[in-house]
């Protein structure tokens, strides 16, 4: 069975940084596309970034990118999402996702993916 795990939000002030951790079970991190997503009361659910665990590459929302960093540790099983100058706009709830297979159109369409964990909530007060 695929199991996602995310923990690491809380509360931050403007500014701030945080380390969010998804440790997945149940499958082959080298054959699985690992994605993060967030989600604001009100909004659909938006794609950050991802990371292939076949090769490593890795894609980010354009506005994102160099604030947010996506890694990984495959011999953990364990994905991180690494993020810095938090704003209150960034305020949501984060996910962790599993695809085995996308299209390079869409790896950060969340419909793309198949398993989610249960989500973290990140809250930036400002």
């Amino acid at each position: 069975e695929v199991q996602l795990v995310e923990s690491g939000g809380g509360l931050v002030q403007t500014g701030g940084s945080l380390r969010l951790s998804c440790v997945g079970s149940g499958f082959n991190f080298d054959d699985y596309a690992i994605g993060w997503f967030r989600q604001a009361p009100g909004k659909e659910r938006e794609g950050i970034s991802c990371i292939s665990g076949i090769d490593g590459d890795t894609y980010y929302t354009n506005y994102l990118k160099g604030r947010f960093t996506i890694s990984s540790d495959n011999a953990k099983n364990t994905i991180y999402l690494q993020m810095d100058r938090l704003n209150p706009e960034d305020t949501a709830v984060y996910y962790c996702a599993a695809t085995a297979s996308y299209h390079l159109d869409y790896v950060l369409d969340f419909r793309s993916y198949d398993y989610w964990g249960q989500g973290t909530q990140v809250t930036v007060s400002s």
